[in-house]
């Protein structure tokens, strides 16, 4: 029940982390600043304060990378296996000798 809840809230960081990342504006990486298009900026490009989106980001991502390990490791049972309760082939059965056939 407890892996349950922990796999939920995982899930649920995973889809925040990935819907703040896609809000986030872009840093200059187009194809106008390769070819020196972003001459106004400075040399590694213009660094803004620490916003509330990037703020998340970084909340989110530590809360990804603790929740991979903890899913993991909750995950991991010794005695589980995805075919416990599945029963065995069945029994192949030898079909019985033919008969002689008695010549006339």
């Amino acid at each position: 029940m407890l892996y349950y809840l922990f796999a939920t809230l995982y899930v649920l960081s995973c889809l925040l982390l990935l819907l703040v990342v896609l809000l986030q504006q872009g840093k200059g990486g187009d194809i106008s600043s390769a070819f020196g298009g972003g001459g106004s900026q400075t040399a590694f490009g213009a660094r803004a304060g620490a916003t509330v989106l990037t703020r998340a980001t970084t909340i989110l991502g530590v809360l990804f990378m603790i929740g991979a390990i903890v899913v993991g490791i909750m995950g991991r049972h010794a005695d589980s296996s995805i075919m416990r309760g599945v029963q065995g082939p069945a029994p192949v059965t030898q079909p019985a000798p033919a008969a002689p056939v008695e010549k006339k």
